[in-house]
């Protein structure tokens, strides 16, 4: 227990359930964070924060659209009205449109892109200013396995996580000054609500591209909240511009 006791945390994306949303603000929770939770899924977000005071920790949920410029600087100035700080930024929310590419419209393009990677640009910046205040923080960004290999039907997918990598690190490279830590998590096949959509709700369609892995298996949810968890603590003030892969061995073979 306690190891981000005390600390500030949002986690956008968190109405999902199962989803890594859900999952990271829950660990959080467990391990002393007060937790923002936000989603465009207001009673989903509800939900969350539910589960984590009945667990006996503390959490708010709220509504956001995290593609807004003006809804995250209305995040961050309630956040440090209410808090006086902001510690941990985790940039969760997302979503996946997998189609051939010659399916893939424009509109699917530039919805994916501004969901997947705008909406992390908007987070670090407003969140940077106020971890800069109060002397330092950690983002942590979730890309993906798409984002590190070619995968097919994940063009804009992959384009928009892919860009979230490397902005990890340069964001990385800048902000170190200023003691604000930002690294990448890179999931593999995690059964959450997102990998259900992609296979058409069944298991075992996560379960056949599992066979395939090192490990065999499909992750769960804790397995990437875990990873964030570390990378939100103190255990990790020695680490920015690295990318975590949380994928079963997926990109190793």
């Amino acid at each position: 227990m306690g190891r981000v006791q005390g600390k500030i945390a949002i986690v956008t994306g968190a109405a999902s359930d199962p989803g890594l949303g859900r999952a990271t603000a829950m660990a959080l929770a467990r391990e002393g964070a007060k937790l923002i939770v936000t989603d465009v899924d207001l009673p989903g977000a509800e939900r969350c924060a539910q589960a984590i005071r009945d667990a006996g920790g503390e959490a708010t949920a709220l509504h956001q659209d995290v593609t807004s410029e003006e809804g995250w600087k209305q995040l961050l100035d309630h956040v440090i009205a209410v808090h006086g700080r902001l510690d941990v930024l985790v940039n969760n929310a997302g979503i996946a449109v997998l189609k051939p590419l010659d399916d893939l419209s424009l509109s699917d393009w530039n919805r994916q892109i501004d969901v997947n990677l705008t909406s992390v640009f908007l987070g670090c910046k407003y969140a940077a200013r106020a971890m800069r205040a109060s002397g330092g923080g950690s983002i942590v960004n979730l890309s993906s396995v798409a984002g590190l290999i070619g995968l097919a039907t994940c063009v804009a997918y992959g384009a928009a996580k892919g860009g979230v990598r490397i902005m990890s690190k340069a964001l990385a490279a800048e902000l170190g000054k200023d003691n604000i830590r930002c690294n990448s998590v890179h999931p593999g096949v995690i059964w959450t609500n997102m990998q259900a959509a992609a296979g058409n709700g069944s298991r075992a369609t996560a379960d056949n591209l599992a066979d395939g892995l090192p490990l065999g298996r499909v992750g769960e949810p804790d397995d990437i909240a875990n990873c964030i968890l570390y990378l939100s603590s103190d255990e990790a003030n020695y680490v920015t511009g690295a990318e975590f892969t949380v994928d079963a061995g997926m990109t190793a073979v």
